[in-house]
């Protein structure tokens, strides 16, 4: 999957949205309107290509007040749709610039 399969998808409605990301959106007071268009912004920072259904990746993005995102979106290639599987905003220690996963220690 690329970014833009997954904006291509968002941008034509093509979304599903599976209940632990309304659980995890609403946990962390985000809409979906936010969601989307930190999606549709935002850049893959890791991929998991061996997920199933499903290859999916997480994707690092803004709020349009710049707080960060991030959302894991499986993509199902053959019929070009986008599933949200969760999101969250992420925890500053455990992140370098929201796109690099701290090392454990």
């Amino acid at each position: 999957m690329e970014i833009r399969d997954l904006v291509e998808a968002i941008r034509t409605r093509r979304v599903r949205i599976s209940d632990h990301a309304y659980d995890e959106a609403s946990n962390d007071g985000l809409n979906f309107d936010e969601i989307f268009n930190s999606a549709l912004g935002g850049e893959i920072i890791e991929a998991y290509p061996e997920d199933r259904p499903y290859p999916s990746c997480l994707v690092y993005g803004q709020t349009p007040r710049g707080d960060a995102v991030h959302s894991v979106w499986a993509y199902h290639a053959q019929q070009r749709w986008a599933v949200l599987v969760t999101v969250y905003r992420p925890d500053p220690a455990g992140w370098i610039d929201w796109r690099e996963r701290r090392s454990e220690r």
